[in-house]
């Protein structure tokens, strides 16, 4: 029996690769005016799909995590990494932009990941966390078993407030690209909270084969801020 967490929760028959990560940096990059062809950390890397949607906007990239896809290290920096307890392996004051997605909440406590991001940053820098919304996906939260503590706009945005960050933001996030260039859709999106949990939306996708019922109730939890 495996315990490789890559290749039981994101294997690509179960989690396929596809243009989701490049579009999503593409979009980030714009709209939180990340420096392109500055120096970027993903913590928490996985099989890498986000490092190299970085790297391919000209981001200079490194990654690090406990479980590694070693075949990437010939096109980033990769570091092994126990995110929980170790130091992160670069000096201080490195990076212009931390990125995280789905990290967070997979420590009962966020101290060491935030204050390792804090020391790493350059001043001036940004750090952007996505982790998945409690209020939406309360009932499938746990469904991994590697999850230990959820967040909403509210507990991301004081995370970042009790360990230095400044210009804080947090909102709910669509995972819905239709969305980033017609904020209108995200009214659709809203009305169909009203009648869908997540549970319903997506067994409703699965049958009609529109994953926008999904993605429409099925948020994230976007922070930003900067040291």
């Amino acid at each position: 029996m495996s315990t490789d967490y890559l290749k039981v929760v994101y294997n690509e028959e179960r989690t396929p690769k596809t243009s989701y990560p490049a579009k999503l940096a593409g979009y980030l990059s714009g709209r939180f005016s990340l420096k392109k062809n500055g120096t970027l950390l993903e913590v928490g890397c996985g099989r890498g799909d986000f490092l190299l949607a970085f790297k391919n906007l000209g981001f200079r990239c490194s990654g690090i995590d406990k479980e590694l896809d070693t075949a990437l290290s010939s096109q980033v920096e990769l570091k092994k990494t126990n995110l929980e307890s170790e130091r992160f392996p670069f000096e201080d004051n490195t990076f212009d932009v931390v990125y995280h997605k789905s990290v967070i909440e997979h420590f009962y406590s966020a101290a060491h990941l935030m204050k390792e991001t804090y020391r790493v940053l350059k001043p001036g820098g940004k750090v952007v966390v996505l982790t998945p919304d409690w209020v939406s996906q309360m009932k499938v939260f746990y469904e991994d078993p590697t999850h230990c503590r959820p967040y909403d706009t509210t507990s991301l945005a004081d995370t970042f407030a009790m360990h230095g960050f400044k210009n804080v933001h947090a909102e709910k996030f669509h995972q819905l690209p239709v969305a980033w260039k017609f904020p209108p859709i995200k009214g659709i999106a809203a009305f169909l909270r009203i009648f869908f949990s997540t549970p319903a939306a997506r067994a409703f996708s699965r049958f009609t084969g529109i994953k926008f019922f999904r993605w429409a109730v099925e948020l994230m939890v976007l922070g930003v801020a900067e040291k």
